[in-house]
């Protein structure tokens, strides 16, 4: 008992430490000081869109958040002496145990103390690290949501969670220029919430797969048959494009490959989370079918039995063998899933599949659906890109020139083709205009047909997801047949020809090609919302659509 007292003393100096009201004004501190980044940094972007300014504000600007963070030198190193405590703290609770199983261990009562500390510890260090989990993704959902508020009181139509992955890895940047140590301890910090995002990041983007019969249900079957044709065809014919571009630049300017930095994977899914949520997804199925509004409404009253279909999809589609996996991935098994649920229940309670679909995605934040929790951890998915690209950031700025050149290529002739294409076949022009964007993200895609007149912006998203449908199912297939092997060619041909979707799916088992996924992923969306700004391309691609 006396060892378990000094371990128990030892945690609550920790503890006390920690807790002490000195660190804690120093953490109040460090918060006022990353807010008070974070709002020059959007100040910065609201003038630059609304008001337009002049280079020498922009420079005064970024010199004062220079001086900020150097004039706070010390208050970030003290930050990261109390992050080192959490994980010393964290670290003190299992290696103790370690030390202690070296010992020999001769009579039954040690034995027994033994493995009674041994467990207490344990306990302790699974609290701590649900306790590090909440607060590091707590702060990145924290901040999505102050950006998205301040993106929308501005009437900033740019999406605010990309804007908050650049200033991330800018912040992340600049830090380890100044004070290395403190990237790094931020960087460890925040591991715990990469790994869950990392673990469900393709879950995030199956709403919009799950509703997309609502979606074409109105389209012309001749139309729809052209569409896929396009879209199918241009899925390849961009992969292609982007893949040998980064490869034939990289030969250009003779950029040696160096292996990618060592990525964390999440841990696998156990069997007691299946059955914890098929049991959930029982139990509110028939609840949901004798009380259908049970929980005030039926979006409400639905959500746990679609969430958890749908989750238990994505569990059921990750333990399939890999070779099924490359032509059937758990992302499309996921969607499966949850529209097989809304059939069933549409069925029994004879309310039919479009109510139950328009429960799953319901947009409403006073009514939201299961739909509408997945797609709120997306700002805060596209933000936690940031610390992949900050951990690889050795090979984004070696290869910087095959990134840029193959985005901006590969976005060029994703518009072109698609606008050629649709007029070679024989397709509307009102509808070859809303299929333009295919390649890019649903968010700045509408923000791009909104420029043209006559269009369809729900068939628009409808191509969107479906083309990354199309790459999330094949994508590493056909990255296999065309040879690309290495990290940044196949990041970049997949973001860049199948956005989001495609990006989940390959960084799901290539954590490595994450960071190029991420960077194309964001500029494709970018530069094609800035070319499209441009009238004469507009008019251009008008000509072509005839």
């Amino acid at each position: 008992m006396l060892q378990v007292d000094w371990v128990n003393s030892k945690c609550s100096k920790r503890v006390a430490i920690l807790l002490s009201s000195d660190n804690i004004q120093n953490v109040l501190i460090m918060a006022e000081i990353i807010v008070a980044i974070v709002l020059e940094l959007v100040v910065l972007v609201i003038l630059m869109v609304k008001e337009g300014i002049l280079l020498s504000f922009v420079l005064r600007k970024i010199l004062v958040l220079v001086k900020l963070l150097h004039r706070y030198k010390k208050m970030l190193q003290v930050l990261m002496l109390i992050l080192s405590h959490l994980e010393l703290l964290h670290r003190v609770l299992v290696d103790k145990v370690d030390k202690v199983l070296r010992k020999q261990v001769k009579h039954q009562d040690s034995l027994l103390w033994l493995h009674r500390t041994s467990k207490h510890l344990m306990q302790w260090s699974q609290v701590f690290g649900v306790l590090h989990l909440l607060v590091s993704l707590g702060i990145i959902l924290a901040m999505d949501k102050l950006l998205k508020k301040a993106f929308v009181e501005a009437a900033i139509k740019f999406p605010s969670a990309l804007f908050g992955m650049f200033c991330t890895f800018t912040v992340l940047m600049v830090l380890d220029s100044i004070v290395p140590k403190t990237a790094a301890g931020l960087m460890n910090f925040f591991e715990p919430a990469l790994l869950f995002i990392q673990r469900w990041l393709p879950l995030f983007y199956v709403p919009s797969l799950v509703v997309l019969p609502l979606a074409v249900k109105d389209i012309p079957a001749a139309s729809g048959a052209k569409i896929m044709f396009i879209l199918v065809g241009g899925w390849l014919a961009s992969l292609c494009v982007a893949g040998f571009t980064a490869i034939s630049v990289r030969k250009m300017v003779k950029t040696e490959m160096i292996p990618a930095e060592p990525m964390s994977k999440p841990s696998p899914f156990s069997s007691l989370e299946m059955w914890t949520w098929s049991a959930i997804f029982l139990a509110s199925f028939v609840g949901a079918l004798y009380y259908p509004t049970a929980l005030g409404t039926s979006a409400r009253t639905c959500l746990p039995f679609l969430l958890s279909s749908t989750v238990l999809g994505y569990l059921v589609g990750s333990g399939l063998p890999s070779a099924v996996k490359k032509v059937f991935h758990p992302i499309i098994c996921c969607a499966v899933s949850a529209d097989l649920a809304a059939i069933a229940f549409g069925y029994l309670s004879k309310s039919g599949l479009d109510p139950v679909l328009g429960d799953y995605l319901t947009k409403a934040a006073s009514n939201p659906g299961a739909g509408d929790i997945l797609m709120g951890f997306l700002g805060s998915v596209i933000i936690s890109f940031a610390f992949s690209m900050f951990k690889q950031r050795k090979l984004v700025k070696r290869h910087a020139a095959e990134i840029f050149t193959s985005v901006i290529i590969s976005t060029l002739f994703s518009l072109y083709s698609t606008a050629l294409i649709g007029r070679l076949v024989g397709l509307e022009p009102d509808l070859t205009v809303s299929i333009l964007p295919r390649c890019i993200t649903v968010a700045l895609a509408l923000s791009i047909v909104s420029l043209f007149e006559g269009v369809n912006s729900s068939l628009t998203a409808a191509v969107v997801v479906l083309t990354g449908l199309v790459g999330a199912n094949f994508v590493q297939a056909v990255l296999d047949k065309l040879g690309f092997n290495d990290p940044i060619a196949r990041g970049i041909a997949t973001a860049s020809s199948a956005h989001g979707l495609g990006t989940a799916a390959l960084s799901a088992k290539e954590p490595e090609a994450l960071p190029f996924c991420a960077i194309a992923y964001a500029l494709t969306g970018i530069f094609g919302s800035l070319v499209c700004s441009v009238p004469a391309v507009r008019q251009s691609l008008l000509a072509i659509v005839g």
